[in-house]
Protein backbone atom coordinates (compact mmCIF):
# COMPACT_ATOMS: atom_id res chain seq x y z
CA UNK A 1 0.00 0.00 0.00
CA UNK A 2 2.57 2.35 1.25
CA UNK A 3 6.62 1.86 0.88
CA UNK A 4 7.23 4.32 4.00
CA UNK A 5 8.48 2.44 6.76
CA UNK A 6 6.63 4.00 10.23
CA UNK A 7 8.68 3.44 13.70
CA UNK A 8 6.89 4.23 16.91
CA UNK A 9 7.88 5.05 20.18
CA UNK A 10 6.84 2.82 22.51
CA UNK A 11 5.34 -1.16 22.39
CA UNK A 12 2.38 -1.49 24.02
CA UNK A 13 -1.32 -2.57 23.27
CA UNK A 14 -1.76 1.05 21.17
CA UNK A 15 1.05 0.13 19.40
CA UNK A 16 0.18 -3.74 18.98
CA UNK A 17 -3.33 -2.55 17.77
CA UNK A 18 -1.65 -0.01 15.28
CA UNK A 19 0.11 -2.51 13.93
CA UNK A 20 -2.77 -4.69 13.02
CA UNK A 21 -4.23 -1.91 11.20
CA UNK A 22 -1.08 -1.79 9.33
CA UNK A 23 -0.36 -5.29 8.38
CA UNK A 24 -3.89 -5.54 6.72
CA UNK A 25 -2.30 -2.72 4.36
CA UNK A 26 1.32 -4.33 3.95
CA UNK A 27 2.79 -1.17 5.90
CA UNK A 28 5.86 -1.81 7.46
CA UNK A 29 6.25 -0.52 11.57
CA UNK A 30 9.65 -0.61 13.47
CA UNK A 31 8.49 0.02 17.30
CA UNK A 32 10.98 1.73 19.80
CA UNK A 33 10.37 -0.18 23.36
CA UNK A 34 13.02 -1.52 26.05
CA UNK A 35 11.15 -4.76 26.52
CA UNK A 36 11.70 -7.51 23.80
CA UNK A 37 8.62 -9.25 23.69
CA UNK A 38 6.65 -6.06 24.21
CA UNK A 39 2.63 -6.09 23.07
CA UNK A 40 3.40 -4.18 19.90
CA UNK A 41 6.17 -6.78 18.58
CA UNK A 42 5.06 -9.61 19.02
CA UNK A 43 2.87 -8.53 15.87
CA UNK A 44 5.90 -7.74 13.92
CA UNK A 45 8.57 -9.86 14.10
CA UNK A 46 10.42 -9.10 10.87
CA UNK A 47 10.41 -5.43 11.58
CA UNK A 48 13.66 -4.33 13.04
CA UNK A 49 12.77 -3.34 16.53
CA UNK A 50 15.16 -1.62 18.97
CA UNK A 51 14.84 -2.77 22.32
CA UNK A 52 15.71 0.63 24.54
CA UNK A 53 13.63 3.28 26.10
CA UNK A 54 11.91 5.73 24.26
CA UNK A 55 12.96 8.35 25.52
CA UNK A 56 16.79 7.87 24.86
CA UNK A 57 18.07 9.86 22.43
CA UNK A 58 20.52 7.86 20.77
CA UNK A 59 17.60 4.97 20.13
CA UNK A 60 15.34 7.52 18.84
CA UNK A 61 17.91 8.59 16.13
CA UNK A 62 19.02 4.94 15.28
CA UNK A 63 14.94 4.46 14.81
CA UNK A 64 14.66 7.57 12.61
CA UNK A 65 17.13 6.63 10.24
CA UNK A 66 15.47 3.41 9.30
CA UNK A 67 12.16 4.95 8.72
CA UNK A 68 10.39 7.88 6.72
CA UNK A 69 7.70 8.89 9.24
CA UNK A 70 7.95 8.58 13.49
CA UNK A 71 5.06 8.30 15.42
CA UNK A 72 3.94 7.60 19.32
CA UNK A 73 1.46 5.26 21.56
CA UNK A 74 2.57 7.45 24.33
CA UNK A 75 3.34 11.49 24.81
CA UNK A 76 6.30 10.67 27.66
CA UNK A 77 8.63 10.78 24.87
CA UNK A 78 11.84 13.35 24.25
CA UNK A 79 10.49 15.46 22.51
CA UNK A 80 14.18 17.01 22.14
CA UNK A 81 15.35 14.03 20.39
CA UNK A 82 12.60 14.30 18.07
CA UNK A 83 12.63 18.01 17.68
CA UNK A 84 16.17 17.98 16.40
CA UNK A 85 15.33 14.96 13.72
CA UNK A 86 12.65 17.27 12.05
CA UNK A 87 15.63 20.14 12.19
CA UNK A 88 17.89 17.76 10.51
CA UNK A 89 15.20 16.03 8.00
CA UNK A 90 15.92 12.39 8.95
CA UNK A 91 12.43 11.54 9.32
CA UNK A 92 8.89 13.18 9.65
CA UNK A 93 7.49 13.22 13.00
CA UNK A 94 3.97 13.25 13.47
CA UNK A 95 2.23 14.76 15.79
CA UNK A 96 5.28 16.96 15.55
CA UNK A 97 7.72 17.32 18.05
CA UNK A 98 5.84 20.94 19.46
CA UNK A 99 2.35 19.22 19.37
CA UNK A 100 3.60 16.76 21.94
CA UNK A 101 5.52 18.72 23.66
CA UNK A 102 2.40 21.58 24.34
CA UNK A 103 0.34 18.39 25.03
CA UNK A 104 2.58 16.77 27.82
CA UNK A 105 2.41 19.31 29.73
CA UNK A 106 -0.94 20.09 31.16
CA UNK A 107 -0.93 23.21 31.85
CA UNK A 108 0.56 24.56 28.93
CA UNK A 109 -2.31 22.77 27.05
CA UNK A 110 -5.13 24.13 28.79
CA UNK A 111 -3.35 27.80 28.30
CA UNK A 112 -2.89 26.81 24.12
CA UNK A 113 -6.55 25.57 24.36
CA UNK A 114 -7.29 28.36 25.79
CA UNK A 115 -5.85 31.28 23.87
CA UNK A 116 -7.88 29.58 20.72
CA UNK A 117 -10.91 30.06 22.97
CA UNK A 118 -12.19 26.18 23.64
CA UNK A 119 -14.52 25.36 26.85
CA UNK A 120 -12.23 24.83 29.78
CA UNK A 121 -12.72 24.45 33.43
CA UNK A 122 -11.26 27.53 35.54
CA UNK A 123 -7.48 26.53 36.22
CA UNK A 124 -4.74 28.42 37.34
CA UNK A 125 -0.78 27.90 38.03
CA UNK A 126 0.82 26.26 41.36
CA UNK A 127 3.87 26.48 41.42
CA UNK A 128 4.19 26.78 45.20
CA UNK A 129 1.82 25.66 48.24
CA UNK A 130 1.12 29.46 48.63
CA UNK A 131 -0.52 29.32 44.95
CA UNK A 132 -2.16 26.50 45.83
CA UNK A 133 -3.83 27.93 49.04
CA UNK A 134 -4.86 31.12 47.11
CA UNK A 135 -6.61 28.67 44.36
CA UNK A 136 -8.18 27.00 47.26
CA UNK A 137 -9.80 30.35 47.87
CA UNK A 138 -10.21 31.37 43.90
CA UNK A 139 -12.08 28.20 43.50
CA UNK A 140 -13.44 27.12 46.45
CA UNK A 141 -13.96 23.35 47.65
CA UNK A 142 -13.52 20.88 46.29
CA UNK A 143 -11.20 21.78 43.46
CA UNK A 144 -8.70 19.96 41.41
CA UNK A 145 -4.74 19.56 42.12
CA UNK A 146 -3.08 18.18 38.86
CA UNK A 147 0.62 17.15 37.69
CA UNK A 148 1.73 19.13 35.13
CA UNK A 149 3.75 16.51 33.57
CA UNK A 150 3.72 12.66 33.46
CA UNK A 151 0.13 12.14 34.43
CA UNK A 152 -2.06 9.41 33.31
CA UNK A 153 -4.54 7.03 34.04
CA UNK A 154 -5.68 9.84 36.86
CA UNK A 155 -2.27 9.65 38.52
CA UNK A 156 -1.14 13.04 39.27
CA UNK A 157 -4.55 14.21 40.28
CA UNK A 158 -5.29 15.31 43.84
CA UNK A 159 -8.80 16.38 44.75
CA UNK A 160 -8.40 18.32 47.62
CA UNK A 161 -11.57 18.76 49.74
CA UNK A 162 -11.16 21.16 52.12
CA UNK A 163 -8.38 24.16 53.05
CA UNK A 164 -6.38 21.84 55.87
CA UNK A 165 -6.06 19.00 52.61
CA UNK A 166 -4.23 21.60 50.30
CA UNK A 167 -0.92 20.84 51.72
CA UNK A 168 -1.27 17.16 52.03
CA UNK A 169 -2.34 17.40 48.05
CA UNK A 170 0.61 19.55 47.01
CA UNK A 171 2.85 16.97 48.68
CA UNK A 172 1.63 13.91 47.51
CA UNK A 173 2.30 15.10 43.73
CA UNK A 174 5.63 16.37 44.47
CA UNK A 175 5.84 19.79 45.74
CA UNK A 176 6.67 21.55 42.08
CA UNK A 177 5.20 21.59 38.24
CA UNK A 178 1.44 21.79 39.39
CA UNK A 179 -1.71 23.51 38.28
CA UNK A 180 -5.04 23.97 40.14
CA UNK A 181 -8.27 23.46 38.40
CA UNK A 182 -12.24 24.21 39.49
CA UNK A 183 -14.22 20.90 40.13
CA UNK A 184 -16.23 20.22 37.31
CA UNK A 185 -20.04 18.88 38.82
CA UNK A 186 -20.35 16.95 35.83
CA UNK A 187 -23.06 14.63 34.60
CA UNK A 188 -21.11 12.61 32.20
CA UNK A 189 -17.39 12.24 30.97
CA UNK A 190 -17.00 12.22 27.35
CA UNK A 191 -14.73 11.93 24.44
CA UNK A 192 -14.41 12.13 20.91
CA UNK A 193 -11.78 10.77 18.52
CA UNK A 194 -10.65 13.08 16.28
CA UNK A 195 -8.17 12.39 12.96
CA UNK A 196 -6.32 15.11 11.32
CA UNK A 197 -4.13 14.87 8.19
CA UNK A 198 -0.77 16.83 7.36
CA UNK A 199 -2.48 19.78 5.63
CA UNK A 200 -5.11 20.26 8.48
CA UNK A 201 -8.51 17.54 7.40
CA UNK A 202 -9.96 16.39 10.54
CA UNK A 203 -12.99 14.23 10.71
CA UNK A 204 -14.64 13.27 14.22
CA UNK A 205 -15.34 10.04 15.71
CA UNK A 206 -18.94 9.96 17.68
CA UNK A 207 -18.99 10.64 21.10
CA UNK A 208 -19.05 8.46 23.97
CA UNK A 209 -19.56 7.74 27.07
CA UNK A 210 -16.11 6.78 29.46
CA UNK A 211 -17.52 5.32 32.85
CA UNK A 212 -14.38 5.90 35.56
CA UNK A 213 -12.92 3.59 38.05
CA UNK A 214 -10.46 4.07 40.89
CA UNK A 215 -9.04 6.72 38.00
CA UNK A 216 -8.94 4.14 35.17
CA UNK A 217 -11.11 4.41 32.04
CA UNK A 218 -13.38 0.80 32.83
CA UNK A 219 -16.29 1.22 30.42
CA UNK A 220 -17.17 3.14 27.05
CA UNK A 221 -20.47 3.60 25.43
CA UNK A 222 -21.37 4.53 22.12
CA UNK A 223 -22.87 6.81 21.33
CA UNK A 224 -22.60 8.61 24.67
CA UNK A 225 -26.36 8.87 25.82
CA UNK A 226 -26.89 12.57 25.49
CA UNK A 227 -29.14 14.72 23.73
CA UNK A 228 -28.26 14.82 20.20
CA UNK A 229 -28.11 18.98 20.04
CA UNK A 230 -24.96 18.22 22.91
CA UNK A 231 -23.57 15.66 21.23
CA UNK A 232 -23.30 17.51 18.09
CA UNK A 233 -21.99 20.51 20.81
CA UNK A 234 -18.90 17.99 21.99
CA UNK A 235 -18.27 16.90 18.31
CA UNK A 236 -17.66 20.57 17.16
CA UNK A 237 -15.25 21.07 20.81
CA UNK A 238 -13.25 18.06 20.09
CA UNK A 239 -13.21 18.66 16.41
CA UNK A 240 -12.58 22.55 16.85
CA UNK A 241 -9.85 21.89 19.87
CA UNK A 242 -7.42 19.26 17.33
CA UNK A 243 -8.10 21.72 14.45
CA UNK A 244 -6.56 24.90 16.06
CA UNK A 245 -2.55 22.71 17.27
CA UNK A 246 0.33 23.41 15.38
CA UNK A 247 0.98 23.13 11.70
CA UNK A 248 1.89 19.28 11.37
CA UNK A 249 -0.12 17.91 14.29
CA UNK A 250 -0.98 15.03 12.04
CA UNK A 251 -2.35 11.43 13.74
CA UNK A 252 -5.35 10.30 16.12
CA UNK A 253 -5.87 12.41 19.17
CA UNK A 254 -8.38 11.45 21.61
CA UNK A 255 -10.06 14.72 23.51
CA UNK A 256 -11.84 14.17 27.15
CA UNK A 257 -14.62 16.37 28.06
CA UNK A 258 -17.29 16.63 30.74
CA UNK A 259 -20.55 17.41 30.10
CA UNK A 260 -21.77 19.37 32.73
CA UNK A 261 -24.60 18.44 35.44
CA UNK A 262 -26.56 21.81 33.19
CA UNK A 263 -26.87 19.18 30.63
CA UNK A 264 -25.27 20.85 27.92
CA UNK A 265 -21.97 22.65 28.87
CA UNK A 266 -19.35 20.83 27.22
CA UNK A 267 -15.59 21.43 28.44
CA UNK A 268 -12.29 19.82 27.34
CA UNK A 269 -10.50 18.23 30.23
CA UNK A 270 -7.56 17.42 28.32
CA UNK A 271 -6.51 15.85 24.81
CA UNK A 272 -3.81 12.76 24.08
CA UNK A 273 -1.83 12.99 20.75
CA UNK A 274 -1.93 9.41 20.28
CA UNK A 275 -4.49 6.38 19.69
CA UNK A 276 -7.05 6.14 22.89
CA UNK A 277 -8.83 3.60 25.31
CA UNK A 278 -11.89 5.35 24.46
CA UNK A 279 -11.53 4.71 20.92
CA UNK A 280 -10.90 0.98 21.22
CA UNK A 281 -14.62 0.42 20.40
CA UNK A 282 -14.13 1.39 16.61
CA UNK A 283 -12.22 -1.70 15.59
CA UNK A 284 -15.48 -3.61 15.52
CA UNK A 285 -18.30 -0.54 15.93
CA UNK A 286 -16.58 1.68 13.34
CA UNK A 287 -15.98 1.76 9.35
CA UNK A 288 -12.35 2.65 9.99
CA UNK A 289 -10.61 2.22 13.06
CA UNK A 290 -8.59 4.91 15.30
CA UNK A 291 -5.75 2.75 14.45
CA UNK A 292 -6.03 2.63 10.77
CA UNK A 293 -7.27 6.39 10.21
CA UNK A 294 -3.88 6.78 12.44
CA UNK A 295 -1.73 5.35 9.78
CA UNK A 296 -3.87 6.92 7.15
CA UNK A 297 -2.56 9.89 8.58
CA UNK A 298 0.58 10.08 9.27
CA UNK A 299 1.27 8.45 5.81
CA UNK A 300 -0.83 11.60 4.62
CA UNK A 301 -3.32 9.09 2.79
CA UNK A 302 -7.23 9.66 2.51
CA UNK A 303 -8.97 9.42 5.85
CA UNK A 304 -11.31 7.02 6.47
CA UNK A 305 -15.60 7.19 7.14
CA UNK A 306 -15.70 7.48 10.92
CA UNK A 307 -19.33 6.81 11.01
CA UNK A 308 -20.82 3.75 13.37
CA UNK A 309 -21.81 0.85 11.69
CA UNK A 310 -23.28 -0.96 14.16
CA UNK A 311 -26.22 0.77 16.40
CA UNK A 312 -24.83 0.81 19.93
CA UNK A 313 -21.14 -0.72 20.86
CA UNK A 314 -19.49 -0.55 24.71
CA UNK A 315 -15.82 -1.38 25.32
CA UNK A 316 -15.10 -3.08 28.88
CA UNK A 317 -11.57 -3.03 30.27
CA UNK A 318 -10.04 -5.96 31.32
CA UNK A 319 -7.77 -5.74 34.30
CA UNK A 320 -5.22 -8.02 35.63
CA UNK A 321 -6.37 -9.15 39.36
CA UNK A 322 -5.20 -10.94 42.49
CA UNK A 323 -4.93 -14.51 41.18
CA UNK A 324 -2.84 -13.87 38.09
CA UNK A 325 -3.55 -14.31 34.41
CA UNK A 326 -6.65 -16.82 35.29
CA UNK A 327 -8.58 -14.10 36.58
CA UNK A 328 -7.84 -12.10 33.16
CA UNK A 329 -8.31 -15.53 30.54
CA UNK A 330 -11.37 -17.03 32.89
CA UNK A 331 -13.57 -14.39 32.35
CA UNK A 332 -12.26 -13.73 29.01
CA UNK A 333 -13.20 -17.45 27.54
CA UNK A 334 -16.73 -16.94 29.07
CA UNK A 335 -17.46 -13.79 27.61
CA UNK A 336 -16.97 -15.13 24.01
CA UNK A 337 -20.34 -17.19 24.38
CA UNK A 338 -21.71 -13.53 24.95
CA UNK A 339 -23.48 -12.62 21.43
CA UNK A 340 -21.74 -9.45 19.80
CA UNK A 341 -18.46 -10.15 21.83
CA UNK A 342 -15.10 -9.66 20.72
CA UNK A 343 -11.85 -10.35 22.98
CA UNK A 344 -8.77 -8.70 22.31
CA UNK A 345 -5.98 -10.13 24.79
CA UNK A 346 -2.23 -7.88 24.62
CA UNK A 347 0.03 -10.46 25.25
CA UNK A 348 1.59 -8.96 28.48
CA UNK A 349 3.97 -10.85 30.56
CA UNK A 350 2.53 -10.39 34.13
CA UNK A 351 -1.36 -9.65 34.76
CA UNK A 352 -0.26 -7.16 37.93
CA UNK A 353 -3.26 -6.20 39.01
CA UNK A 354 -5.34 -3.08 37.92
CA UNK A 355 -3.10 -3.38 34.62
CA UNK A 356 -4.62 -3.22 31.72
CA UNK A 357 -4.69 -6.87 30.15
CA UNK A 358 -6.99 -6.71 27.15
CA UNK A 359 -10.08 -4.85 26.50
CA UNK A 360 -13.72 -6.81 25.12
CA UNK A 361 -16.05 -4.67 22.27
CA UNK A 362 -19.67 -5.64 22.54
CA UNK A 363 -22.03 -4.93 19.66
CA UNK A 364 -25.78 -4.68 19.60
CA UNK A 365 -28.57 -3.61 17.21
CA UNK A 366 -29.95 -1.28 20.52
CA UNK A 367 -29.13 -0.03 23.52
CA UNK A 368 -31.49 -2.17 25.57
CA UNK A 369 -29.46 -5.21 23.83
CA UNK A 370 -26.23 -3.58 24.82
CA UNK A 371 -26.99 -3.15 28.43
CA UNK A 372 -27.93 -6.56 28.83
CA UNK A 373 -25.00 -7.84 27.39
CA UNK A 374 -22.50 -5.46 29.16
CA UNK A 375 -23.78 -6.69 32.40
CA UNK A 376 -23.50 -10.35 31.59
CA UNK A 377 -19.87 -9.50 30.70
CA UNK A 378 -19.06 -6.94 33.76
CA UNK A 379 -20.73 -9.79 35.86
CA UNK A 380 -18.43 -12.59 34.36
CA UNK A 381 -15.31 -9.94 34.79
CA UNK A 382 -16.43 -9.38 38.75
CA UNK A 383 -16.34 -13.21 39.38
CA UNK A 384 -20.56 -13.15 39.68
CA UNK A 385 -21.87 -16.44 41.13
CA UNK A 386 -23.37 -19.67 38.74
CA UNK A 387 -26.82 -18.15 39.97
CA UNK A 388 -26.51 -14.87 38.76
CA UNK A 389 -24.41 -15.37 36.21
CA UNK A 390 -27.40 -17.83 34.97
CA UNK A 391 -30.23 -14.76 35.69
CA UNK A 392 -27.98 -12.45 33.13
CA UNK A 393 -27.72 -14.83 30.73
CA UNK A 394 -31.32 -15.34 30.91
CA UNK A 395 -31.72 -11.19 30.16
CA UNK A 396 -29.47 -11.61 27.45
CA UNK A 397 -31.75 -13.89 25.57
CA UNK A 398 -35.61 -12.30 26.89
CA UNK A 399 -37.32 -10.05 24.57
CA UNK A 400 -38.87 -7.33 25.59
CA UNK A 401 -42.14 -6.51 25.59
CA UNK A 402 -45.23 -6.43 27.30
CA UNK A 403 -44.86 -9.72 29.16
CA UNK A 404 -42.68 -8.32 31.99
CA UNK A 405 -39.37 -9.11 30.70
CA UNK A 406 -38.04 -4.91 31.12
CA UNK A 407 -37.11 -4.95 34.71
CA UNK A 408 -37.83 -2.00 37.37
CA UNK A 409 -33.69 -1.76 37.24
CA UNK A 410 -34.04 -1.39 33.10
CA UNK A 411 -37.06 0.98 32.95
CA UNK A 412 -34.91 3.36 34.81
CA UNK A 413 -32.13 2.63 32.62
CA UNK A 414 -34.08 3.22 29.58
CA UNK A 415 -34.78 6.59 31.17
CA UNK A 416 -31.79 7.77 30.65
CA UNK A 417 -30.94 6.25 26.61
CA UNK A 418 -31.51 8.97 24.19
CA UNK A 419 -35.01 8.73 23.21
CA UNK A 420 -36.49 7.19 20.25
CA UNK A 421 -39.84 8.42 20.70
CA UNK A 422 -41.46 11.64 20.89
CA UNK A 423 -44.60 11.71 22.72
CA UNK A 424 -46.36 15.42 22.50
CA UNK A 425 -49.82 16.67 23.24
CA UNK A 426 -51.36 19.81 22.96
CA UNK A 427 -52.77 20.28 26.41
CA UNK A 428 -52.13 18.41 29.82
CA UNK A 429 -55.98 17.63 29.53
CA UNK A 430 -54.54 14.99 26.80
CA UNK A 431 -52.67 13.09 29.49
CA UNK A 432 -55.21 11.02 30.19
CA UNK A 433 -55.29 9.70 26.70
CA UNK A 434 -51.21 9.69 26.00
CA UNK A 435 -50.69 8.50 29.29
CA UNK A 436 -50.77 4.25 27.48
CA UNK A 437 -49.01 5.00 24.93
CA UNK A 438 -45.56 5.87 27.07
CA UNK A 439 -46.81 2.97 28.97
CA UNK A 440 -46.77 0.41 26.10
CA UNK A 441 -43.29 1.84 25.10
CA UNK A 442 -42.05 1.12 28.54
CA UNK A 443 -42.90 -2.16 28.55
CA UNK A 444 -41.52 -2.78 25.16
CA UNK A 445 -37.90 -1.06 26.68
CA UNK A 446 -38.29 1.82 24.00
CA UNK A 447 -36.35 4.84 25.48
CA UNK A 448 -38.98 7.43 25.01
CA UNK A 449 -40.15 11.67 25.92
CA UNK A 450 -43.24 13.15 27.16
CA UNK A 451 -44.01 16.60 27.09
CA UNK A 452 -46.54 19.66 25.84
CA UNK A 453 -46.25 21.11 22.76
CA UNK A 454 -49.18 23.02 21.24
CA UNK A 455 -49.62 24.17 17.89
CA UNK A 456 -51.59 26.90 18.90
CA UNK A 457 -50.48 28.22 22.00
CA UNK A 458 -46.46 27.84 21.60
CA UNK A 459 -46.34 27.59 17.95
CA UNK A 460 -42.46 28.82 18.05
CA UNK A 461 -42.10 25.77 20.57
CA UNK A 462 -43.38 23.75 18.20
CA UNK A 463 -41.21 24.55 14.98
CA UNK A 464 -38.18 24.22 17.05
CA UNK A 465 -39.42 21.15 18.34
CA UNK A 466 -39.96 19.50 15.19
CA UNK A 467 -37.09 20.85 13.19
CA UNK A 468 -35.26 19.79 15.87
CA UNK A 469 -36.05 15.88 16.52
CA UNK A 470 -34.30 14.22 14.08
CA UNK A 471 -30.89 15.84 15.22
CA UNK A 472 -31.31 14.67 19.13
CA UNK A 473 -32.37 11.32 18.07
CA UNK A 474 -35.66 10.64 18.06
CA UNK A 475 -36.99 7.92 15.10
CA UNK A 476 -40.43 8.36 15.74
CA UNK A 477 -43.34 10.91 17.20
CA UNK A 478 -46.48 10.36 18.50
CA UNK A 479 -48.77 13.52 18.67
CA UNK A 480 -52.24 13.86 20.19
CA UNK A 481 -54.90 16.33 19.21
CA UNK A 482 -58.09 16.98 19.75
CA UNK A 483 -60.12 19.93 18.40
CA UNK A 484 -58.74 21.53 15.08
CA UNK A 485 -55.96 18.88 15.82
CA UNK A 486 -53.19 20.72 13.66
CA UNK A 487 -49.94 19.83 15.85
CA UNK A 488 -49.57 16.28 14.18
CA UNK A 489 -50.02 17.80 10.29
CA UNK A 490 -47.63 21.00 11.31
CA UNK A 491 -45.57 18.76 12.89
CA UNK A 492 -44.83 16.24 9.74
CA UNK A 493 -44.76 19.61 8.03
CA UNK A 494 -41.60 20.42 10.12
CA UNK A 495 -39.95 17.11 10.33
CA UNK A 496 -38.70 14.30 8.16
CA UNK A 497 -39.79 11.59 10.65
CA UNK A 498 -42.83 9.21 10.38
CA UNK A 499 -45.54 11.32 13.04
CA UNK A 500 -48.24 8.99 14.20
CA UNK A 501 -51.59 11.60 14.81
CA UNK A 502 -53.81 10.15 18.11
CA UNK A 503 -57.37 11.70 17.76
CA UNK A 504 -58.18 13.05 21.10
CA UNK A 505 -62.05 13.08 21.84
CA UNK A 506 -63.26 16.19 22.74
CA UNK A 507 -66.77 17.40 24.13
CA UNK A 508 -68.27 18.11 21.00
CA UNK A 509 -67.77 16.32 18.19
CA UNK A 510 -66.28 13.07 19.78
CA UNK A 511 -63.07 13.41 18.14
CA UNK A 512 -64.48 12.48 14.29
CA UNK A 513 -63.30 15.88 13.86
CA UNK A 514 -60.18 15.70 14.90
CA UNK A 515 -59.34 12.49 12.98
CA UNK A 516 -60.82 14.04 10.03
CA UNK A 517 -58.52 16.78 10.23
CA UNK A 518 -55.33 14.59 10.76
CA UNK A 519 -55.99 12.23 7.46
CA UNK A 520 -57.56 14.91 5.40
CA UNK A 521 -53.27 16.14 4.63
CA UNK A 522 -52.38 17.10 1.92
CA UNK A 523 -50.03 15.07 -0.79
CA UNK A 524 -46.48 15.26 0.02
CA UNK A 525 -47.29 15.76 3.86
CA UNK A 526 -48.15 12.33 5.18
CA UNK A 527 -49.37 11.24 8.94
CA UNK A 528 -49.89 8.06 10.26
CA UNK A 529 -53.76 7.72 12.45
CA UNK A 530 -55.33 5.66 14.92
CA UNK A 531 -58.47 5.15 15.96
CA UNK A 532 -60.18 8.10 18.25
CA UNK A 533 -58.32 8.20 21.81
CA UNK A 534 -56.10 4.70 20.85
CA UNK A 535 -52.92 5.78 21.67
CA UNK A 536 -51.61 2.49 22.60
CA UNK A 537 -51.79 1.40 19.12
CA UNK A 538 -50.08 4.57 17.84
CA UNK A 539 -46.99 3.35 20.31
CA UNK A 540 -47.12 -0.03 18.97
CA UNK A 541 -46.97 1.22 15.26
CA UNK A 542 -43.71 3.14 16.78
CA UNK A 543 -42.37 0.39 17.74
CA UNK A 544 -43.13 -1.69 14.74
CA UNK A 545 -41.30 1.33 12.95
CA UNK A 546 -38.16 1.30 15.03
CA UNK A 547 -38.46 -2.84 14.74
CA UNK A 548 -37.95 -2.53 11.01
CA UNK A 549 -33.87 -1.91 11.59
CA UNK A 550 -33.66 -3.06 14.94
CA UNK A 551 -33.99 -6.77 15.57
CA UNK A 552 -34.66 -6.72 19.21
CA UNK A 553 -38.04 -4.74 18.86
CA UNK A 554 -39.23 -6.68 16.27
CA UNK A 555 -38.97 -9.82 18.21
CA UNK A 556 -40.71 -8.25 20.85
CA UNK A 557 -43.32 -7.35 18.62
CA UNK A 558 -43.26 -10.65 17.25
CA UNK A 559 -43.64 -11.94 21.11
CA UNK A 560 -46.05 -9.52 21.59
CA UNK A 561 -48.24 -10.65 18.76
CA UNK A 562 -48.06 -14.36 19.95
CA UNK A 563 -49.32 -13.60 23.44
CA UNK A 564 -52.17 -11.69 22.16
CA UNK A 565 -53.17 -14.79 19.82
CA UNK A 566 -52.09 -17.65 22.94
CA UNK A 567 -54.39 -15.11 25.15
CA UNK A 568 -57.11 -15.37 22.76
CA UNK A 569 -56.99 -19.25 22.47
CA UNK A 570 -57.23 -19.47 25.97
CA UNK A 571 -60.67 -17.52 26.07
CA UNK A 572 -61.85 -19.78 23.04
CA UNK A 573 -60.99 -23.13 24.93
CA UNK A 574 -62.71 -21.40 28.34
CA UNK A 575 -65.69 -20.68 26.51
CA UNK A 576 -66.28 -24.00 24.55
CA UNK A 577 -65.83 -25.85 28.11
CA UNK A 578 -68.15 -23.21 29.91
CA UNK A 579 -70.14 -22.43 27.28
CA UNK A 580 -71.95 -19.75 26.03
CA UNK A 581 -74.18 -19.23 29.39
CA UNK A 582 -71.89 -19.93 31.81
CA UNK A 583 -68.94 -17.99 30.30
Amino acid sequence: MDKQVVGILGGGQLGRMFIEAANRLNVTVRVLDPTSQSPAKQLSSVAKHIDEPFTSSAAIKELASDCDVLTVEIEHVNCDELQKIEQQGLALVRPSSSTIRMIQDKYLQKVYLASHNLPLPEYTRCDTLDEARLAGEAFGFPFVLKSRLGAYDGRGNYVVKSKADIETGFNVLGGQMQYAEKFVPFAKELAVMVVRRPGGDVAAYPVVETIQRDNICELVYAPAQIDGQTREVAMKVAADAVSCLPDGSAGIFGVEMFLHEDGHTVLVNEIAPRPHNSGHYTIEACNTSQYENHLRAVLDMPLGDTNLKVPAAAMINVLGGTSGYSSVLEPCLASLKVPGATVHLYGKSEAKAGRKMGHITVVADCFLQLRRRVDLIAGILANASDEERSRLHSRVSAVPSTDGSVSAVEKKDVCEMTPLVGIIMGSDSDLPTMRPAAQILEQFGVPFELTIVSAHRTPDRMFEYARSAHTRGLKVIIAGAGGAAHLPGMVAALTPLPVVGVPVKGRCLDGVDSLHSIVQMPRGVPVATVAINNADNAALLAVRIIGASCPTYLQAMEQYMDDMRTGVEKKIERLSVAGWKDY
